[in-house]
């Protein structure tokens, strides 16, 4: 008897997690806003770049994936920077080593430490890069898990600046 009311119990809690929602966040919904500090200190919010196309990309310093991504990037912000788009980073790794990191990988766009609020509202986060696209209107648009050639972003904002 006991054991049948564990295993009804059991059942339940896994049909309601089974049930519930996996990310915060939709393709074509709002995007969530957050705020973290970038690697001078600042405090920043992701809405501070509403009105521009936005590449979210959330990384880590010892993820090879992120480290072969990170110089496109850098070179997506110097061509289209000036042009109403911004790559924001939120790095999932330490303060001081994202510091480090972004000094050394030559990080031109804002660069921010997770203290895991923003990984909660778009995660969960399980694969790293995970990349989202946003377009002006602050919509999310795409999302991308693993690295991803410069070329399929630069799409993305050629066609989300039209």
């Amino acid at each position: 008897m006991k054991f049948t009311k564990i295993l009804i119990l059991a059942t339940a809690l896994f049909m309601i997690s089974a049930c519930a929602k996996t990310n915060a966040v939709e393709m074509g919904g709002q995007a969530m806003d957050f705020t973290l500090q970038d690697t001078a200190g600042n405090t920043v919010k992701l809405s501070d770049f509403k009105g521009k196309v936005i590449i979210l990309d959330f990384f880590a310093s010892w993820c090879p994936p992120c480290k072969r991504g990170i110089p496109e990037f850098v070179e997506l912000q110097k061509a289209y920077g000036d042009a109403g788009f911004t790559m924001v980073g939120v790095s999932l790794t330490n303060s001081g080593d994202t510091k480090r990191f972004a000094e050394r990988m030559g990080i031109n766009y804002p660069t921010l430490v997770d203290d895991e609020s923003a990984s909660t509202i778009y995660g969960p986060i399980r694969s790293i890069p995970t990349t989202f696209v946003i377009d002006k209107d602050f919509k999310i648009v795409k999302m991308y898990i693993g690295y991803r050639p410069k070329e399929v972003f630069e799409q993305d904002i050629k066609d989300l600046m039209k």
